[in-house]
């Protein structure tokens, strides 16, 4: 086991947490779908092991810490930083003032919860359920809730859930871990709490593994995190490490290894410069399903606000920027072997076309998109192509946002020239804003996006997607999926309705987690941030199918989700078009880079 990430202060312990109804949360893996390979069972084995194991040990005591903090201000230290002789930052690049997630109101009392109904809204054949409401299925008035990341059993498409940041007044900027689970492929939704009760937490980035086991990495206002594990489905979840010492850093991400090669079940998580939990490092790797993690390590060229990913071989790619126009894709092959520490042999320069934004007309207080990476592993003749995407301001633009894809087909090795999603006619008044991807085990690449173009005032904005089944050669006509709504109503005291959406595909659709502002609050006079599910498909048809990808046996069959009743007229899947290419430039041939060098706590 590799030496767990370690920190100053402790947070309290406390006992095992039972859901109410339902499996037990530790469930042994044999009331899960068989495996189709024996070595693969083993690691799943291994894995339920170790988190039941580390149970025990949380009566034994912690291990003592020594991490230095982040300053007490919350802004980042500008100072380069240094690891085994490779220099973090540059005197030449001066670094953007990141809008970190920190700390700065109290919890707000409240001193009466008011409830409506529920917002189902249909806009044509897709229905975007409400996911944040209270135990009797109805909205929460005066609260808030955005920032949303989804994860998707793989053995039965039924059971999803959902995290996000949890406001619970909008009179206090104060968020905690705020988490919804679905056991009828997201009609209904069931909001139990969040993660731990007056305790901030930010962030929220949510994954699975191909058994269905969940986790929910989650920042604390230190900038040090908590990774949570939950083996039934998001109904409950456990902390598997004291508070902070699963490291990290402001704008983390992470992704699980789910081939079956030496690497598989490992979990890897990159963030931003700007915070990082232990003074230096951007990433790291737990080899025990999240429980502990190595001592962070330098990333070449520093890549940030960006996701990873693995490839059919077990190779890690990591793609992120550096606050402006500059994107990477950075390779590690020998991530995936335990008995050393990662370095990263290919480091690449993507063009992407423009610059990221934050600070934004369209969304102030935060950013207008995240950058994504996604790995094709489709075993098709798309396999293990890499697809890089961001929300960017084309370099021709002075206003407005446009959705970019780059693609690579030799193991990043190459990217082509930026291609832009957005089909309707460029006009720097409108917003294409918080755009994401993920590739479907048959290789359909799948984006969503937040967009503007039919709003009057160049702000309401509607849920967009579009789809490529040739890897990202052309895209199909972008269709509309929800009702047109203000991004800038509901605000939490900070003017932002948080800094990503996300999706996750399967072979004939997505599921997408996104907040919006349907419902109208009468005694505030505004509508709310609230966090929605909608299934999107090339079909128009929203009724989910379980498409296992090296998984265990599916455990049930979905029910159909209801038809809805058309408003619109969805098209169904056109014939792809090329898409123009704006501005493209020669992407350089990689770089050589030299080699750089928890017990389980529950929910309260």
């Amino acid at each position: 086991m590799q030496s767990p990430v370690r920190r100053r202060t402790i947070g309290p312990m406390c006992g095992l947490m039972a859901s109410p109804s339902g499996p037990p949360l530790f469930m042994p893996l044999r009331h899960l779908a068989p495996a189709r390979h024996t070595t693969m069972n083993k690691r799943l084995s291994t894995i339920s092991y170790q988190l039941s194991a580390a149970l025990v040990l949380t009566t034994i005591g912690y291990l003592p810490s020594a991490f230095a903090q982040v300053p007490a201000s919350g802004q980042a230290d500008p100072r380069p930083r240094s690891i085994a002789g490779t220099t973090q930052g540059a005197a030449s690049k001066p670094r953007m003032t990141e809008p970190l997630e920190k700390y700065n109101m109290p919890p707000a009392y409240i001193y009466r919860l008011e409830t409506g109904p529920r917002m189902v809204s249909q806009f044509g054949l897709f229905t975007s359920f409400q996911v944040n409401v209270d135990a009797d299925g109805n909205n929460i008035l005066g609260d808030a809730a955005n920032e949303s990341s989804i994860t998707v059993d793989p053995t039965n498409h039924n059971r999803m859930a959902i995290g996000w940041r949890q406001f619970n007044s909008v009179q206090s900027d104060f968020r905690q871990g705020g988490w919804g689970f679905t056991t009828d492929a997201g009609t209904t939704w069931t909001f139990p709490g969040v993660l731990q009760n007056n305790v901030f937490r930010s962030d929220p980035v949510l994954g699975s593994d191909e058994a269905g086991n969940f986790f929910y990495l989650s920042l604390l206002e230190s900038f040090c995190e908590n990774m949570y594990g939950s083996l039934n489905f998001g109904q409950t979840w456990t902390r598997l490490q004291p508070d902070g010492e699963a490291g990290g850093g402001d704008k983390q991400w992470f992704t699980i290894d789910k081939t079956g090669g030496t690497g598989h079940g490992f979990q890897y998580q990159a963030w931003s410069t700007a915070a990082p939990c232990a003074g230096f490092g951007q990433f790291s790797r737990s080899t025990d399903g999240g429980v502990t993690w190595m001592n962070p390590i330098s990333i070449p060229d520093q890549p940030v606000w960006g996701t990873l990913d693995v490839d059919t071989n077990g190779n890690l790619f990591i793609g992120g920027g550096d606050f402006g126009s500059s994107f990477f894709c950075v390779r590690s092959s020998n991530a995936q072997n335990p008995a050393v520490t990662p370095t990263f042999d290919q480091n690449v320069s993507v063009s992407l076309g423009g610059s990221v934004l934050f600070g934004a007309q369209i969304n102030p207080g935060g950013l207008a998109g995240q950058i994504f990476l996604a790995v094709d592993r489709s075993g098709t003749a798309t396999n293990n192509n890499i697809y890089m995407l961001a929300t960017v301001q084309q370099f021709s633009a002075s206003n407005g946002s446009d959705i970019m894809f780059s693609r690579s087909t030799d193991g990043g090795v190459t990217f082509s020239s930026p291609q832009r999603i957005t089909d309707d006619p460029v006009n720097q008044s409108k917003w294409h804003w918080f755009g994401t991807l993920a590739v479907a085990p048959n290789g359909r690449i799948d984006s969503v996006w937040l967009d503007t173009r039919n709003a009057a005032n160049n702000t309401d904005s509607q849920l967009f997607y579009s789809w490529s089944t040739d890897g990202g050669l052309t895209w199909a006509p972008n269709v509309a999926v929800s009702d047109p709504f203000t991004p800038f109503e509901g605000y939490p005291v900070q003017q932002k309705i948080g800094d990503y959406i996300t999706i996750v595909s399967d072979n004939t659709g997505g599921d997408v987690a996104y907040p919006a502002t349907f419902n109208f609050n009468p005694n505030s006079g505004q509508h709310e941030e609230d966090v929605y599910y909608v299934r999107v498909s090339p079909s128009g048809v929203p009724t989910p199918t379980p498409t296992p990808t090296q998984t265990p046996t599916p455990t049930a069959t979905p029910s159909a989700t209801p038809t809805a009743t058309p408003t619109a007229t969805v098209r169904p899947t056109p014939t792809p078009r090329t898409m123009p290419t704006p501005r493209g430039r020669p992407t350089p041939p990689p770089r050589p880079t030299p080699p750089g060098p928890g017990p389980l706590l529950p929910v309260k």
